[in-house]
C-alpha cells in the first residue's frame, strides 16, 4: 500500500500529515504513519484545531482542570493546542533525530487574528517557542505583508519558521528575501544557523478553485480547456524562483557557515473539484527538497494509487508561463485572485480561531466547579 509514498519520499518529497488532534496521538494513530505511511512531519492550523477540540474526544479531563483553575479562554486555548503540538513533537523526535533536523518537525501558529500586526506576531512566536519548548517545533507566519518583517526578526532570533498563507509568485520571492535577511541577523549575532530551519507553504488548491470559477464565467472552450492548470503551473513557477534564489551568491555565502535553504512546501493538497484526480497536487509536484502535506484522505488516496513518475516540475516551467499568460489574455487578473486568496485565508483561519474560543469558553463554563 505505501510504495507510491516510499517512491514519492525517495524522489526527495518530504510527506507531512496536515493534521493533528488528541486521539491522533494517544491512539498511536500518527505514531502507525510515521512507522508505515513514511510521514515525516505534522502541520497544524487553527481549522484543524477547531475541528479535533469541538470533537471533543481525549481533551475533557484537561479542559476541568483549567476550569477549576479559572484560567481565561485564550489561555486555556494554548494550553491545549500547544500540549498537542508537544506530545506530536516528542513522537516524531526520532524523526528529527534522524534527518539532522529537517523533518520530523510540528508545526503551530500564531493566532491568525494578528496576521497583520507585525510587533505583536513577533511576540506571539516568541511566546509559541517557549510554550512549546522542543526544537522540532515550527511556527507557522502568515506570508502577509506585515508577516514579512515578523518572519526575518523570528528567524533571526533563532526561532524556526513555517510561512503560511503564500499564493502569489511575488510573495513568495519576498518570503525567500524576508528568510535569508533573518539568517543574516542571526549570523550576526552569532546564532548557530545550522540549527534553524524553515518552509514556505506554497497553496495550491484553492487556486484552481478560484481560477476554474472566473474559466467558468468566461464560458469558451479555450476557457474550459485551461480549467485545472493554473494551480500546478503556478507551483512549479515556484519552485523555479526557489532554485534561483538558492543558487545566488547571497545564499551561498550563508551556506557557507551552516545555513539551511528553505524547501518549499506544497499546502493546501487536498483536491476540491471531484472532477479532478484526488493525487493530482501529489503526483504533480514531484520535485527534489520539496515537502507536500497531505490530508488524511489524499495520503490514503496516494499509497493507494497514487502515479509517481519522478520530478514532474523541472523542465515545465515555460508550460507553466504560457498557461498563466493564457489565463492572463481571458481577462482573469492573476494579481486580484492571489490577493483575495490571501485575504480570504487570513480571515478564514481567524473566523476559525474564533470559533474555537467559543466553543472552548463554553466547554469551561461546563465543567466549571459549582462554588460551595
Amino acid at each position: 500500500m505505501t510504495d507510491a509514498l516510499k517512491r514519492l519520499s525517495d524522489e526527495g518529497v518530504a510527506i507531512w500529515l496536515d493534521d493533528l488532534s488528541r486521539k491522533r496521538i494517544t491512539s498511536g494513530n500518527l505514531a502507525e504513519l510515521i512507522d508505515q505511511s513514511h510521514v515525516v512531519g505534522v502541520t497544524t492550523n487553527p481549522a484543524i484545531f477547531q475541528k479535533a477540540i469541538s470533537g471533543g474526544e481525549g481533551y475533557e479531563q484537561q479542559l476541568t482542570d483549567l476550569a477549576t483553575r479559572k484560567v481565561t479562554v485564550e489561555e486555556a486555548l494554548r494550553m491545549i493546542t500547544t500540549a498537542d503540538v508537544r506530545d506530536a513533537a516528542d513522537i516524531l523526535r526520532p524523526v528529527y533525530d534522524r534527518t539532522d533536523g529537517q523533518d520530523g518537525r510540528v508545526s503551530i501558529e500564531v493566532d491568525p487574528r494578528l496576521a497583520h500586526n507585525t510587533p505583536a506576531t513577533v511576540a506571539e512566536a516568541k511566546q509559541l517557542a517557549w510554550l512549546v519548548d522542543r526544537p522540532n517545533t515550527l511556527i507557522k507566519i502568515p506570508a502577509t505583508k506585515a508577516g514579512l518583517p515578523a518572519i526575518t526578526e523570528v528567524i533571526g532570533k533563532g526561532i524556526s519558521v513555517n510561512v503560511t498563507l503564500i499564493f502569489s509568485l511575488e510573495r513568495y520571492r519576498g518570503v525567500m528575501d524576508a528568510y535569508l535577511a533573518g539568517l543574516e541577523k542571526a549570523k550576526a549575532a552569532g546564532l548557530d544557523l545550522s540549527l534553524i530551519h524553515s518552509v514556505a507553504s506554497f497553496f495550491v488548491s484553492r487556486v484552481d478553485s478560484e481560477i476554474d470559477k472566473r474559466l467558468d464565467g468566461v464560458g469558451t472552450d479555450e476557457a474550459k480547456a485551461l480549467k485545472g492548470k493554473a494551480a500546478l503551473a503556478n507551483a512549479r513557477l515556484a519552485y523555479e524562483a526557489y532554485e534561483e534564489v538558492f543558487s545566488s551568491d547571497r545564499w551561498a555565502a550563508l551556506e557557507r557557515v551552516g545555513a539551511n535553504k528553505q524547501r518549499p512546501l506544497w499546502a493546501s493538497t487536498g483536491v476540491k473539484d471531484p472532477a479532478y484526480k484526488d493525487t493530482l497536487y501529489v503526483d504533480d509536484l514531484v520535485a527534489p527538497n520539496t515537502v507536500n502535506t497531505m490530508p488524511e484522505a489524499t495520503l490514503e488516496a496516494t499509497a493507494d494509487h497514487g502515479q509517481i513518475t519522478g520530478d514532474t516540475v523541472r523542465g515545465t516551467y515555460d508550460q507553466a508561463r504560457a498557461e498563466l499568460d493564457a489565463v492572463a489574455k481571458l481577462g482573469i487578473s492573476y494579481d486580484d485572485v492571489v490577493q483575495l486568496l490571501e485575504d480570504e485565508g487570513v480571515e478564514k483561519f481567524a473566523v476559525s480561531w474564533n470559533d474555537l474560543l467559543k466553543s472552548t469558553e463554553a466547554e469551561l463554563q461546563r465543567l466549571a466547579p459549582t462554588e460551595a
